[in-house]
Order: C-alpha cells, then sequence, then structure tokens
C-alpha cells in the first residue's frame, strides 16, 4: 500500500461518518444537509441517536424559553408548541407509521394482507384513533414536565427512541418482498452499526445518572417486544413499523418520565447518588 492509499484511508471514514450522519438527519427530519450523504443508509444507523439529541435539544430550547417569560404562565400551550414543532421536525413521518401499523393491526388478516394495508396511503378509523392517543400523550406528558421542572428529560427520550429503531433495523429483516423506505438501511445493516447506536444513546443517557441507563433498559424491554410482535405478524420490519416503534417509546418513556414529577428531578445526574 502508497503512502497516498495509507494518508487518504482516514480521510475516506472521516468522510464517511460525515456523509452518514447527514444521510440520518436527512431521513429522520426535515431539517437539510448541506454536504453530501452517504450512498449506503446503513452508514447512517449509529447517527440515529444523535439525531435524537438535535431534536430533544430543539425541544427542550423551546420548553425553556417559554418557561423564562414570565408574562406566560401556560405550560399546556409551551407543550402544545412543542408538539406542533417535533412533527414538523420530523415532517410526521413516525406518526404516518403509527396510523399505518394500527389500521392493519386492527385487521384480522394474514401477513401480506397486513402488509398492504400498511401500504395503502388512506388512513382508516385504528390509525385516527392511535394518532389521537399519541399526541394527547405527548401533549399531557410534556405539559406536567414542564410544571415539575423535568423537562431536560425529553432529550433523552428522543435519544433512546431513534437508537431503538437503529435496534429493529439491525436485528430483523426486511418483510416486504419489494423495494421500500427501511430496505436501503436494512441491506446493509449489520452488529457493529447496532453497537455503535448503542453506546452513543447509552454514553448519552448516562450524563442523566443510574434513572439514564434504567430508561435505556426500559426502551429496550418495550422494542424488544415489539420486534417479537413484528417478526410474528409480518415476519421483519418495514418502515411503517419503525415509525410506529419510534412513537410507541417515545411515548411510553415521556409518560414514564412525566408520572413522578418533581421527584425524578431529585435523581437527575450523579451527585445524589454520591452524597
Amino acid at each position: 500500500m502508497t503512502r497516498d492509499m495509507q494518508n487518504k484511508e482516514p480521510e475516506n471514514r472521516k468522510r464517511s461518518a460525515i456523509s452518514g450522519l447527514g444521510s440520518a438527519l436527512t431521513t429522520l427530519t426535515a431539517i437539510p444537509w448541506p454536504g453530501a450523504e452517504d450512498k449506503d443508509l446503513s452508514d447512517s444507523l449509529p447517527w440515529f441517536p444523535l439525531v435524537g439529541l438535535f431534536i430533544g435539544l430543539i425541544l427542550y430550547a423551546i420548553g425553556c424559553t417559554w418557561n423564562s417569560l414570565s408574562c406566560i404562565q401556560w405550560p399546556a400551550g409551551a407543550a402544545l408548541v412543542m408538539v406542533v414543532v417535533s412533527i414538523w421536525a420530523t415532517r410526521g413521518l413516525h406518526l404516518d407509521g403509527l396510523a399505518d401499523w394500527a389500521d392493519s393491526a386492527g385487521a384480522l388478516l394474514d401477513r401480506e394482507a397486513r402488509l398492504a394495508i400498511m401500504k395503502d396511503v388512506r388512513v382508516g378509523t385504528f390509525g385516527i384513533l392511535a394518532l389521537i392517543a399519541a399526541l394527547t400523550a405527548k401533549w399531557l406528558a410534556l405539559t406536567r414536565m414542564l410544571s415539575s421542572g423535568s423537562l431536560i428529560w425529553v432529550v433523552a427520550v428522543f435519544i433512546l427512541s431513534r437508537d431503538m429503531m437503529a435496534e429493529l433495523i439491525t436485528t430483523l429483516p426486511y418483510a416486504r418482498t419489494g423495494e421500500g423506505m427501511a430496505k436501503p438501511f436494512v441491506k446493509g445493516a449489520s452488529q457493529r452499526r447496532r453497537i455503535s447506536s448503542h453506546v452513543l444513546s447509552l454514553g448519552l443517557c448516562l450524563v442523566y445518572g443510574p434513572l439514564g441507563a434504567a430508561l435505556f433498559g426500559l426502551a429496550g424491554l418495550i422494542v424488544g417486544l415489539f420486534r417479537r410482535y413484528c417478526r410474528h405478524r409480518y415476519g421483519g420490519i418495514t418502515g411503517d413499523l419503525l415509525g410506529a416503534a419510534n412513537e410507541m417509546v417515545e411515548v411510553g418513556l415521556l409518560m414514564v418520565c412525566a408520572l413522578p414529577g418533581t421527584m425524578i428531578v431529585s435523581y437527575t445526574g450523579w451527585r445524589w447518588i454520591l452524597s
């Protein structure tokens, strides 16, 4: 190997990592990426938690800014703004998957029929009800977190919900025989990318202390159950099922973090365990 080739290898790896981040950002959000994107979309999987961190920080900044305005004491209004911004930032992509999955789950049909229902652009009764339930749960959870001063946990929730999509992509086959949005991600998925995503996600969650690690475990439990369900009912994963999984983890963890109210604030970080 020549010296020029040796010098180019680290540069190519760096370029691939940056383009993988760009692919993750443009896939999971409506935010444009100025640079080139990686042609191998599976390279974006380790960056999924970082995209979740980015969205979570945006929502946290909105909540903190709203709370700092002494003239407006209305946490429910701030929570509504945060829900709307999260929909805009993600183009409603995951909510669309949740609705499609709910419609298919409500049909007592075979696997191919359920997959066909998810591909239908129309939204049925089950899908509408699932959207109403998910959005209401998010609004209620964010309202309580704003009121109790525990909004910082929203960042961890968004990190984990994106990380768990990488978990499903790297552990399940693609369910459809034809093409689909998730197929390029599943095609090149590997255990290395799975581990990289989990290491980044867990590292970020450990900032929150032992409860952050517990939240990581809870997210893994939720997605583990959903993985078994997807394998049994659909034979694998699709883009809609990934969106549904993201919403399940997101809503579930938001409700868990909101439930203790002000109590969770006392156990955020490591200082309490060292005192």
